[in-house]
């Protein structure tokens, strides 16, 4: 049997992290959407038993029970006692390491597929619980709409989705290593994010409201050590976007766009910044 999984990436229109759990985690207050630059998963269950292959045309991501794809495969396998094989085979779009959650999407996308393919009848919900051993993104990528979420990442409230807009994604040649970043906060300095406030303009369709409320916290961690995400976000923001913001810990800045030709104009004109630049909608 073979199913197939769009894995869309994720943005953070908002981040926030209000506290630092005792096992030195963080506490997450987000606000998520996702867009459509996507993965494209094939996944194969056949008889050869106790088996998990993955394979990727990408030279970047391991093969092994360090991706999160075959993670997902061997939580169900390992929680509903399936002994049949699995073969996940995925096409690479989101860019890798970007903060745009694209693992995470990959190993959402396993979960659905398993679950139609197994005829397991677990609701998002239930897979979301099951996915946050995986990755704090996990959760939120099973559902792929606008969200509100918090906590480890399990706590995933659906808001409206932000209609008829258009996001320039952009990563620049750097790695940002997550663990660090996430270590480096200084809770003492981190001005918080009234999200409460960002969801209620949402919900009202009031955009502008919503924009001047966005931010990410984490920017003030991440930039210095990278000039290149300042730089995009900047240029983003000279060139016309609405509202413009680095995703995640990084590397990746996100502009968006309510005119698809001021879309163009920001693609067109990062391009000779950046070699990765992609134009898309929201989801």
């Amino acid at each position: 049997m073979i199913v197939t999984e769009k894995a869309p990436a994720k943005i953070n229109l908002s981040l926030d992290t209000p506290m630092r759990y005792l096992d030195g985690s963080p506490r997450w207050d987000m606000v998520m959407t996702s867009i459509d630059l996507a993965d494209y998963l094939t996944i194969e269950i056949h008889r050869r038993p106790q088996t998990i292959k993955i394979y990727t045309d990408s030279g970047f991501l391991p093969n092994d029970q360090r991706n999160l794809a075959y993670q997902a495969v061997h939580i169900l396998k390992t929680r509903f006692h399936r002994e049949e094989g699995v073969t996940v085979r995925i096409k690479k779009k989101v860019p890798v390491a970007a903060g745009l959650g694209g693992g995470s999407s990959d190993a959402a996308a396993v979960l659905r597929g398993l679950n139609r393919g197994w005829q397991l009848g677990l609701s998002l919900d239930e897979l979301a619980k099951l996915s946050l051993t995986i990755d704090s993104d996990v959760p939120y990528c099973i559902y792929n709409h606008t969200a509100h979420v918090t906590g480890h990442g399990e706590q995933v409230t659906l808001i409206n989705a932000i209609p008829h807009y258009w996001a320039v994604v952009a990563k620049p040649s750097v790695s940002v290593s997550t663990p660090i970043i996430l270590r480096q906060i200084n809770y003492e300095q981190i001005q918080h994010l009234d999200n409460v406030g960002i969801m209620t303009a949402i919900e009202e369709g009031d955009w502008r409201s919503a924009f001047d409320k966005m931010g990410n916290v984490l920017e003030p961690v991440t930039m210095p050590h990278y000039p290149a995400i300042k730089f995009l976000k900047e240029r983003m923001q000279k060139l016309g976007a609405d509202f413009a913001q680095m995703s995640g810990t990084g590397p990746t800045v996100f502009a968006l766009c309510h005119n698809e030709s001021r879309a163009k104009r920001i693609y067109n004109g990062l391009r000779g910044f950046c070699s990765e630049v992609y134009q898309v909608v929201l989801l």
